[in-house]
């Protein structure tokens, strides 16, 4: 695929789908960015004709379609927003990515690395300009996680050593009764796959790579096909030790990071998205006050959020760089989640870069584990 050049006229976007996520996150992002710099929302495109319309007609941009193909046969955007359940996550990015249209795909990503590895085997190749297809993980934007990513990459509060990873939620039998949500084909998994991802990411951005997991997961409460609680613990390449538990029985919900290092504990708490204030840093005894007052300097507060992630997404489209949450970066979250439903679902320990073409958890997160498989075993990939 040849090179791109930088883009300096406005960029075309398209959204693609047109429920609660298009509306409550991606519009306003759009929105806001569009007032500081040259963006324009040329089409949306939904299956539900009423639905795209009204979409179209309340947030007063371009023309509404119900067939993805003629839409980008006829607008041509530059980046298509993917708001779409996961199932069809593949297919609609790598169509997106043959017109020639970077990709911003809602998690989860897709519904296995196998899914995954082909999406991006149709992005640009090496040396391109791209087209890129790079996942929603707004988690890791904002000046709190920059702000620490940045103190553990130096090391500044010592090494890393124990963290806890943490996304307990609740859900009700009425959240479960849309008939996408709870099954393999259509999510993917449970509340590992649709809700912990976010801060497995976060985690991962900020820890580094992984090496090993070990996991417990349980169907406790939903008829749901997936789980609904799981546990893991993860060791990763720096030696430090994690715990990870994903949930949607907890009443008091709540989402939460914590790392140890050697001089100082970090903590973000917070349940949908993070500003400054909801990180703490308490240094170890001993530790100069002025050094800690460093730790503790986060900046402008910049709140992690969708409008984060895409400012960046626009830069790097500009310029013809590969944004972060793409390629190799992207899917390092998807493989932990695969590696722990495997070694949940098997007893094992599961290694990274372990699973891959031929492993029964490459082609379905299932892996066809029995009492976990929905039907006849998937045809693995």
């Amino acid at each position: 695929m040849p090179e791109q050049p930088a883009l300096r006229r406005p960029i075309r976007v398209a959204i693609v789908g047109t429920g609660a996520i298009a509306r409550g996150s991606h519009l306003p992002a759009l929105t806001a960015l569009g007032a500081e710099q040259p963006l324009e929302i040329v089409a949306a495109v939904d299956v539900d004709a009423a639905s795209v319309e009204a979409f179209c007609t309340d947030a007063g941009i371009g023309r509404p379609y119900t067939d993805l193909g003629l839409m980008l046969a006829e607008q041509r955007p530059d980046l298509v927003a993917l708001c779409t359940p996961p199932r069809f996550h593949r297919d609609q990015t790598i169509a997106a990515l043959r017109a020639g249209a970077w990709v911003w795909c809602e998690k989860p990503p897709c519904p296995s690395l196998a899914d995954f590895d082909a999406i991006e085997a149709a992005e640009g190749g090496p040396g391109s300009a791209g087209p890129y297809a790079a996942i929603v993980f707004q988690h890791r934007f904002g000046s709190g996680s920059r702000h620490v990513r940045r103190l553990l990459s130096e090391r500044a509060m010592g090494r890393p050593l124990v963290a806890h990873c943490q996304t307990t939620w609740f859900r009700d039998a009425a959240y479960y009764s849309v008939p996408w949500r709870g099954t393999w084909s259509s999510e993917g998994g449970g509340p590992a796959m649709g809700h912990g991802i976010h801060q497995m990411d976060l985690l991962l951005d900020l820890l580094g790579p992984w090496s090993e997991i070990r996991a417990m997961a349980g169907r406790l409460v939903h008829d749901v096909e997936t789980e609904d609680v799981s546990t893991a613990l993860v060791r990763f390449e720096n030696g430090a030790l994690a715990t990870v538990v994903n949930s949607v029985l907890s009443p008091d919900e709540v989402s939460r990071i914590r790392i140890d290092c050697e001089e100082a504990t970090v903590e973000l708490t917070h349940l949908y998205g993070h500003r400054n204030a909801d990180w703490r840093i308490t240094p170890a005894p001993g530790v100069a006050p002025e050094r800690a007052a460093s730790w503790r300097n986060f900046g402008s507060d910049v709140p992690s959020s969708h409008e984060a992630q895409l400012r960046g997404l626009l830069d790097d489209l500009r310029t013809g760089r590969r944004p972060r949450s793409s390629g190799a970066d992207g899917r390092t979250s998807l493989e932990l989640v695969a590696a722990l439903y495997k070694a949940a679902f098997t007893g094992g320990t599961v290694r990274a870069g372990e699973i891959g073409p031929g492993d029964p958890y490459y082609g379905a997160l299932h892996g066809n584990a029995a009492g976990w498989a929905p039907g006849p075993p998937a045809v693995t990939a």
